[in-house]
């Protein structure tokens, strides 16, 4: 008699649980430095082992410092980048929504074309097109203006493409033509039905898109100089280049609160997303 196999039982690999260990150590040992770095005084965090605590608890001290330092500036650096994530993420991903389910659900002379047009973009950087969108931009007269940064933001070839790609399987044709025979128009189909139906693989796009718009630091960097228009990435930057520049300020300490504070919103969004960015990378990926 011949017992056969378990069918719930997963096999398991050491070797692939001690990479996945060291992986998990090496994303995590940063935040936990940041995390434990943001509870010291700027006294403690000269001459301390930084993964260990030493001295008073300042958290909320440091919070209080960062929040009034320079006139409140870093709160002005958070609504700045609320609303670059705002308009530009969320336009990005309405924008990706809207012509990638036309481009999967519609067809229109040169639609290979622009398929391969979208490949060809994802595949460049967008630092290589830093300097050219500056100086566009400087001949219409937008730099050091908050469009400088919003309306580039807008533009996600791999949002187009992602959407594209899901849209083409999650939205069965029979449903859309179902519904024109009962009288329903496009947008209204699009807005009742499809969008539904795309919820996961926009959700996705939006949360690529915000973490793409949320960490931008090249192209601030070349198109603003007004400190009132600066993102959390850029000010920051400056703040540290105030701390360890010449004639530097003992301010470290607010550097490494003012960034354990940056990165909440983007742990949040990960945390309420993740299901939904799971199953829209997952889309497709079986065949019924």
């Amino acid at each position: 008699m011949t017992l056969a196999p378990r069918l719930d039982r997963q096999p398991r690999s050491a070797l692939l649980t001690v990479v996945m260990s060291i992986g998990l150590i090496y994303a995590l040992l940063p935040l936990v430095w940041l995390i434990i770095s943001s509870t010291k005084t700027q006294e403690s965090l000269i001459g301390s082992f930084g993964l260990w605590f030493s001295g008073p608890f300042a958290l909320f001290d440091n919070i209080a410092q960062v929040l009034s330092y320079d006139d409140g500036i870093y709160a002005r650096w958070f609504l700045n980048t609320f609303i670059y994530v705002v308009a530009g993420a969320g336009g990005a991903t309405f924008l990706a929504t809207l012509a990638g389910y036309g481009a999967a659900k519609y067809a229109f002379p040169g639609k290979r074309l622009v398929f391969a047009i979208v490949l060809g973009a994802i595949a460049v950087p967008g630092t290589a097109l830093a300097v050219p969108t500056f100086l566009m931009f400087s001949e219409l007269g937008l730099t050091n203006t908050m469009w400088a940064i919003i309306v580039p933001s807008l533009i996600s070839p791999f949002g187009f493409y992602l959407i594209w790609v899901y849209a083409a399987e999650s939205v069965p044709t029979e449903l859309l033509e179902a519904a024109r025979v009962d009288g329903s128009g496009e947008l209204r189909t699009f807005f009742t039905i499809s969008l539904r139906l795309l919820a996961p693989g926009v959700v996705t796009v939006a949360l690529f898109a915000i973490v793409a718009t949320w960490n931008n630091y090249f192209l601030p960097l070349i198109m603003l100089n007004d400190p009132d228009l600066f993102p959390l990435t850029i000010g920051l930057q400056q703040w540290n280049l105030q701390a360890v520049g010449v004639g530097s300020q003992p301010i470290f300490n607010l550097v490494i609160t003012g960034s354990l504070l940056a990165i909440i919103p983007i742990v949040i969004a990960f945390l309420l997303l993740q299901r939904y960015w799971q199953s829209g990378l997952s889309a497709g990926s079986v065949k019924q």
